[in-house]
């Protein structure tokens, strides 16, 4: 193998296991490290730079870090990554004046949004603080798109949201409410100098089958039905209520109907378990509430008598698996009847764009979506732009604010006459992580405590509030144990081939023997030549340049590898050196200055 160019950005980041998968890639460890410290408030802007909304995200984020955590790979639960993002929300100090403001002058350039969902929100927090005048327009009374009118108060309080919202128009950003567009092109006749489409996949998918239509007065459309209680035009649901579905939508609408009188909840799938579309700790949480979810259920039709809508009937599937999980074959082996009150659907959204004339520019794909450039954001009509779930389908809040990024670096291009394909790279700074003999500026002993479990509400007072958190916060102790359980992957092992002196001493330190001199080959013999074998292909060997003694090179496994500092403790010639690695992702606010921002 040649050697490895750690010189390229994404080499390092890649080893960050929780940043890489984070599709906004929040630097997690440099925030876990000023939690930490007690820094709350300088932690929460680590978390902002990136995410914009670490209170809501601390809370709702889906969570694409936690499968990648290295901790995994020591024992069985990550580190409670979204929970200490809110640790970092919840204790902060003020800090209306830490944020980037509009400046006294603006640039002229004015830019439209639809939608006041995360992803506008996202481009308005990057171009205003830049003179961009930014108008957001809103169909509903309320700004935060799905976060509000999807989202129970139960797990996200409108509090929390309404702050975090507070900030981006504090900025100046104006967001125009009971204001839904009805023609792109009208608003493109307005003169705005770019278009930012937030809109959001706002059609809830609908079931056609027997009993439809006659039962339709008990039938409910999970995002349309969770958006009629979170704004009180909803309050009350049958004892008995079906929902249909296993996504994280479900999930809401079960626990919302427990909280507006339902005594019987039954979450319907069709296939087994590991096909559910919903979060691990989604399900959880609606099975702690006793919610029953049944599988291999295949809805067939809504059940009438004398007019009223008394069950459901459903197929019951069986399903052979191949060696991979996947389903090769299916069967009806029967069909059962429950009873219910009410049926909830929960099985998908979609987008909806009624209001794009199809003779502007536009082009649409055959299932109806815009299609859209997945690194510029913009359209095939020059100047509009898509993002979030109105772009790619429904996705979460942490990808429409990853989208929400990337669209402001392309409108800014845009209004400044620059090719939008054009972008600043990502960077890396390394800087040693040493203070002294065998002393670093983090703490590298390994805490062998397990993951600490959320402190909740008691279950009978949850029921009786729809609007009471669920979820209390970690604790002072919590906090302690939970941090230092990270691993610190962001300080990496940095290593200087000519001072090597092949004397093995790294090698027999490392506590996952994750280290091996071994001579050359191609990668595949090389892997299996290591001292434990480099199973997992997604992530990368390092391999050295030849040491000089003996030609052979120093091979580490980046999979296995701790980041615990042994090897550069006990290397007699520093050869090996732990360096904090500094990831640089740029934003609309580096684009401008043409550097990265301090």
């Amino acid at each position: 193998m040649k050697p490895t160019n750690t010189q390229d950005p994404d080499y390092y980041h890649k080893v960050v296991d929780c940043q890489w998968a984070c599709p906004a890639h929040t630097p997690v460890p440099e925030y876990i490290r000023l939690i930490a410290q007690g820094r709350f408030t300088d932690a929460y802007l680590v978390n902002r730079r990136s995410n914009v909304f670490p209170g809501i995200l601390g809370r709702v984020c889906d969570r694409p870090c936690e499968p990648a955590c290295r901790r995994g790979r020591v024992e069985e639960e990550p580190v409670a990554i979204c929970r200490l993002k809110r640790v970092a929300a919840d204790h902060r100090d003020e800090v209306a004046h830490l944020i980037p403001q509009k400046p006294d002058t603006t640039n002229g350039k004015k830019i439209a949004l639809i939608g006041a969902g995360p992803a506008s929100l996202t481009v308005a927090n990057d171009l205003a603080p830049l003179g961009y005048e930014c108008t957001v327009f809103e169909a509903l009374h309320r700004a935060g798109g799905l976060m509000i009118s999807n989202i129970p108060s139960f797990r996200l309080p409108e509090e929390v949201l309404d702050e975090e919202i507070g900030y981006i128009e504090n900025m100046g950003v104006e967001i125009k409410y009971n204001s839904r567009i009805d023609s792109l092109k009208d608003l493109l006749a307005e003169g705005y100098d770019a278009v930012f489409v937030g809109s959001g996949a706002p059609k809830g998918k609908d079931l056609n089958i027997e009993g439809r239509e006659e039962a339709s007065a008990n039938i409910h459309i999970g995002i349309e039905w969770l958006e009629n209680v979170a704004f009180e035009h909803t309050k009350e649901i049958g004892k008995k209520v079906l929902i249909i579905g296993v996504g994280n939508t479900a999930m809401d609408c079960c626990r919302s109907s427990l909280r507006l009188g339902a005594d019987d909840v039954k979450v319907m799938a069709r296939k087994p378990r590991e096909f559910f579309k919903a979060s691990p700790w989604e399900l959880e949480d609606a099975e702690d509430e006793n919610v029953e979810i049944l599988v291999n259920h295949s809805p067939k039709r809504f059940v009438m008598e004398n007019g009223k809508l008394v069950g459901m009937e459903f197929e019951l599937m069986e399903y052979e698996l191949d060696e991979r999980g996947r389903i090769t074959d299916q069967r009806v082996s029967g069909s059962k009847i429950i009873p219910c009150d009410d049926v909830i659907l929960a099985i998908g959204q979609e987008n909806a764009f009624p209001w794009i004339e199809r003779d502007i520019g536009i082009e649409f794909d055959k299932w109806g979506v815009p299609v859209v450039d997945e690194t510029t954001h913009e359209s095939t009509l020059k100047g509009v732009f898509f993002g979030g779930d109105s772009a790619f389908g429904p996705k979460n809040i942490i990808w429409a604010v990853e989208h929400g990024h990337q669209a402001a670096i392309s409108i800014h291009k845009h209004c400044e006459n620059q090719p939008v394909t054009e972008r600043m790279p990502r960077g890396l700074n390394l800087q040693s992580a040493k203070m002294g003999v065998n002393e670093w500026m983090y703490s590298n002993t390994f805490e062998g405590a397990h993951r600490r479990e959320m402190p909740l509400e008691d279950l009978r007072s949850r029921l009786k509030d729809r609007k009471l958190e669920v979820e209390l916060g970690f604790t002072e102790e919590q906090i302690v144990t939970e941090v230092q359980r990270c691993l610190n992957c962001d300080v990496q092992t940095v290593f200087d081939p000519p001072l090597c002196k092949e004397c093995d001493a790294c090698i027999d330190i490392c506590p996952v023997d994750c280290l091996s001199i071994v001579p050359n080959a191609e990668e595949a013999e090389l892997r299996q030549s290591l001292k434990v074998p480099a199973q997992n292909l997604e992530q990368d060997l390092y391999v050295s340049e030849p040491l000089k003694d003996t030609g052979r090179v120093m091979v580490k496994d980046e999979d296995l590898c701790l980041h615990c500092g042994l090897c550069a403790e006990r290397c007699p010639t520093s050869a090996w050196d732990m360096q904090d690695a500094d990831i640089f992702i740029p934003h609309a606010l580096e684009e401008v200055k043409g550097v990265a921002a301090e």
